[in-house]
């Protein structure tokens, strides 16, 4: 049994409420113990995530948000730089799920936000203990 931790950036609480429970699902039917901290947005994310790894608390992450595009270039930046950030962790070998959604409108973030749809939630936590998984095969 491992430790996850969901960090979220809450915006659109709805979504946000469904993805963390497929994730939270996928985590807890895999016997892992599972923890949710909120971030102010999903360019926090990589940040806390690296700083809650360096504390040694935890095992695993899955990071879940919604960015939807809107009249402005934010949106770029946003999903370009949390998912580069998510990513430059990963190559450091922490376990990361990434359940940020970036979507054009709302209707697609609901179908894949859903449990019962896509699960986007459940699947970035089945990728984090995928992850894990293969760490502890690497591990000297």
């Amino acid at each position: 049994m491992a430790r996850f931790l969901i960090v979220e950036a809450r915006f659109y609480d709805h979504l946000n409420d469904m993805l963390i429970a497929g994730a939270r699902a996928a985590l807890e039917t895999a016997g892992h113990d599972v923890d949710v901290l909120t971030v102010p947005g999903a360019l926090e994310i990589p940040g806390t995530i690296s700083m809650a790894a360096d504390s040694g608390q935890y095992d695993g992450f899955v990071a879940i948000g919604v960015v939807i595009r809107g009249e402005t270039y934010h949106f770029e930046i946003v999903a370009g730089e949390s998912a580069r950030g998510i990513m430059a962790l990963t190559m450091d070998g922490i376990p990361i799920g990434n359940g940020i959604l970036t979507v054009e409108n709302e209707q697609q973030a609901l179908v894949r936000a859903d449990p019962s749809q896509k699960n986007k939630g459940g699947e970035a936590a089945e990728a984090a203990i995928a992850l894990l998984d293969l760490q502890g095969k690497f591990a000297r």
